[in-house]
C-alpha cells in the first residue's frame, strides 16, 4: 500500500523528512477496523514526533492522527461497525498513524463521519474535537448545559483545538467564551465561531480582559505557547480557578498556582486508547455527538487550508505550515 513516513528525524525542508513509500497492508486485530483512508489532517503532534522520535533502525515511522475513510474489513470481535461504513477518528499514538492507504483502528474510538460535509472537511475534526471535549467536560469538569455566570478564556482560540473548543463551549454550555487572537483575520475567525469576545495575546492578558469589560475568569484553556503566557494566565484566573493545558510545561513553576489555589488539569486525548482505559469508548461516543452537531448545523468544520492529494510533498508543506505556529483552523489533504 502507499504510505508516507520517515526513517530519520530531519527538518521539514529536507526532502527526506517525509517520503512516499510502499508498505505491507496492516492486519486488523479482533476489535480493529481496517479503513481505506480518503482524507487526513495534520496536527502539532505530527511535527513534534517527526522531529523528536526516531524509528528503530531499519524501520519506518508513519504519522497521522486524524482520518476519514471507509471500512474495508473488520476484526473478529467487531460489533459496532460494518464493511462500507464511512468513519472518522483520531487513532492511537502508540500504533502506526493514518498517513497510508489502509489503516487499522480500534472500533471503540471511531464514529460514523458527519454526513453533511465532505471527507477533507471531516478529517479536520477528530483529534481536536476529542481534545477540546475532554478538556472542557472531563478535565475542567464543566457540566453540560452549565457554566452560567462563569467565563472561559481560550488562549490560542484560532488554532485547531481552539477553533472547536470555542464552538463546543458556546453550543453545550452557558459559559462566557473569550478567545485570544492577534491578527485581524484570526480575531474575526474566533468571533465567527461564536466567541463572545476576543482579546490580543501579544499583550498582558489581565489588562486585555479588563479593557474588554471582563474581570478575572473562572477557567483558562492553555492551547499554545504555555511558557509564554503562564504567569499572565495565573494573573487572569480567579482564586480557586482552573487551568487546563495541552501544551508542554517544562521549566514552569507549579508553585505559582498555590496562593490562588488554582487547579491544573492536563489533557492528552491519546491517554484513553494508549492505556486501554475502561472508558475508552467515550471517545467514539463523543465523536458521534460531534458528528450530530455538525449535521444539525450547530458546529462547523475547522478545515481552513486544503493542500491537495495525500503525498509526501503535500504533507511536508502541511508540516511546515503547522510548525509556523500561525495556522488558522486545520490543514487537510485528501485522496491518494
Amino acid at each position: 500500500m502507499k504510505a508516507i513516513g520517515y526513517h530519520h528525524n530531519l527538518p521539514i525542508d529536507h526532502p527526506d523528512a517525509l517520503q512516499d513509500l510502499e508498505l505491507p497492508a496492516p492486519e486488523p486485530e479482533p476489535r480493529d477496523l481496517l479503513v481505506r483512508v480518503s482524507a487526513i489532517s495534520v496536527n502539532p503532534v505530527d511535527t513534534k514526533i517527526r522531529r523528536n522520535s526516531a524509528p528503530v533502525a531499519g524501520q519506518t515511522r508513519v504519522l497521522g492522527w486524524d482520518a476519514v475513510g471507509v471500512v474495508e474489513a473488520v476484526g473478529s470481535a467487531v460489533s459496532l461497525f460494518k464493511v462500507g461504513d464511512r468513519v472518522y477518528y483520531a487513532g492511537a499514538i502508540n500504533r502506526p498513524g493514518a498517513n497510508s492507504e489502509l489503516h487499522t483502528v480500534d472500533e471503540r474510538i471511531v464514529a460514523l463521519a458527519p454526513r453533511s460535509i465532505d471527507d477533507a472537511q471531516a478529517a479536520a475534526l477528530p483529534l481536536t474535537a476529542i481534545t477540546a471535549y475532554e478538556l472542557l467536560f472531563d478535565r475542567l469538569r464543566v457540566a453540560k448545559g452549565g457554566g452560567a455566570g462563569q467565563s472561559l478564556l481560550a488562549v490560542g482560540g484560532a488554532g485547531g483545538v481552539g477553533s472547536i473548543l470555542v464552538q463546543l463551549a458556546r453550543q453545550l454550555t452557558q459559559l462566557t467564551v473569550i478567545a485570544t487572537a492577534s491578527r485581524v483575520q484570526t480575531r474575526q475567525w474566533c468571533l465567527d465561531l461564536g466567541a463572545h469576545a476576543v482579546i490580543d495575546h501579544t499583550r498582558p492578558l489581565a489588562e486585555e480582559l479588563k479593557a474588554a469589560g471582563f474581570g478575572q475568569v473562572d477557567y483558562v484553556a492553555s492551547l499554545t505557547q504555555m511558557a509564554q503566557h503562564y504567569t499572565q494566565m495565573i494573573e487572569a484566573l480567579k482564586p480557586q480557578g482552573a487551568l487546563g493545558a495541552i501544551d508542554d510545561m517544562a521549566g514552569l513553576d507549579p508553585m505559582l498556582l498555590k496562593s490562588k489555589a488554582i487547579s491544573l488539569h492536563w489533557e492528552l486525548m491519546f491517554t484513553r486508547p494508549m492505556f486501554q482505559t475502561p472508558d475508552m469508548g467515550e471517545q467514539g461516543k463523543l465523536l458521534a455527538e460531534v458528528a450530530a452537531l455538525v449535521d444539525a448545523g450547530r458546529i462547523r468544520t475547522t478545515a481552513n487550508t486544503h493542500l491537495g492529494a495525500i503525498n509526501a510533498a503535500n504533507l511536508r508543506k502541511a508540516h511546515a505550515l503547522v510548525e509556523s505556529g500561525t495556522t488558522q483552523g486545520k490543514v487537510v489533504v485528501a485522496g491518494f
